[in-house]
C-alpha cells in the first residue's frame, strides 16, 4: 500500500490501536484515544475490555461512541454502575491495565496539559480541563497518550500540569508516586501522527518509530526539545486494506477524525 494511500490521522490511530496488543483493561479518553481503542478491539486485542467514565465496565460499543456519555457505550457492558463506583472500585483499586488519554500539551516527561494555554489565572484558551485524566494518570498501571505532534503541544514546560507524567524525571517520578500512594507506573507509550514514543531509564520521550512519509527533521522541527531519537530508529508498517476499512466504513465513515 502506497503512503498516499492513508492520511497522518489514520497512520497516527492505526499505530495506537496496535500498542494495545495484549492489553486487557483500558479506561478510555475522550477524542482520538475513542477510535483508536476501538479499532484496537476490533483487530489485535479482541478480548480488550473498555472502560468508560461515564459508569461503564467492559464495554463493547455497537458504533464508535460520539462521547463518554453516548448510550451506545453501554452495549453488552460487563457493568454499568455510578461514576463513584467506577472510580472506588475499578480505577482505585488497581484494575485497569492502561489509561489511553489525548492532551492539549505534552512534555518530555510526558506531563499533560488539559485546562489552560497561558497563564491559569488569566489563560489565552481554557480547556475542558481533568475530567477523570489525572486520576487515571495516577492509578492506571500504564498510561498511553495519542495526540497530533506540533510545536505548540509538544513544548519545553507546559502552562498547567493536569494529569502528572514522570514528574521531575524517572527517579523522583518513582518517590512521588510512592510516597503519593499512586498504584501506576505513569507513561509508557505517546502515539503522534508522525512517530511513536516510548520512555528511557530517564523517564524521557524517546523517538522509537517513524510513521511512513515523515522525517526525523521534521519531528525535531514540530518539538520543544532536543528529543532522544533511538539509534535503531524504526518505519511504523502502514495501515492494512483491513484497518483503513474498519476506520472509513465503521468507525468513522464521516471522517471526523481522520480529515
Amino acid at each position: 500500500m502506497s503512503d498516499a494511500a492513508f492520511s497522518k490521522s489514520e497512520m497516527m490511530i492505526v499505530a495506537a490501536a496496535r500498542e494495545l496488543a495484549g492489553q486487557r483493561v483500558c479506561f478510555v479518553g475522550v477524542g482520538l484515544p475513542n477510535i483508536a481503542v476501538n479499532l484496537a478491539q476490533r483487530t489485535v486485542a479482541p478480548e480488550l475490555e473498555l472502560v468508560y467514565e461515564a459508569g461503564v465496565f467492559g464495554a463493547r460499543p455497537a458504533r464508535l461512541p460520539l462521547s463518554i456519555g453516548d448510550p451506545t457505550i453501554v452495549t453488552g457492558a460487563t457493568a454499568v454502575v455510578s461514576m463513584l463506583e467506577l472510580f472506588g472500585y475499578y480505577l482505585q483499586r488497581g484494575l485497569v491495565d492502561v489509561g489511553f488519554l489525548g492532551a492539549a500539551q505534552i512534555d518530555r516527561f510526558g506531563n499533560i496539559n488539559t485546562t489552560v494555554i497561558g497563564p491559569y489565572e488569566q489563560p489565552t484558551t481554557r480547556l475542558p480541563g481533568s475530567g477523570g485524566a489525572c486520576e487515571i494518570a495516577i492509578n492506571a498501571r500504564q498510561v498511553f497518550v495519542i495526540m497530533r505532534q506540533s510545536a505548540r503541544s509538544f513544548v519545553e514546560a507546559i502552562d498547567f500540569r493536569t494529569s502528572p507524567g514522570n514528574p521531575g524525571g524517572a527517579e523522583q517520578a518513582e518517590r512521588i508516586r510512592r510516597e503519593g500512594g499512586w498504584l501506576g507506573r505513569g507513561p509508557s507509550v505517546v502515539v503522534t501522527d508522525l512517530g511513536i514514543y516510548h520512555f528511557d531509564d530517564a523517564g524521557e520521550m524517546r523517538l522509537d518509530s517513524l510513521h511512513p512519509g515523515a522525517t526525523v527533521e521534521g519531528v525535531r522541527a514540530s518539538i520543544g526539545w532536543d528529543v532522544a531519537i533511538n539509534a535503531s530508529l524504526a518505519e511504523t508498517p502502514p495501515p492494512t486494506e483491513a484497518e483503513l476499512r474498519l476506520i472509513r466504513e465503521e468507525l468513522d465513515p464521516g471522517g471526523a477524525y481522520t480529515k
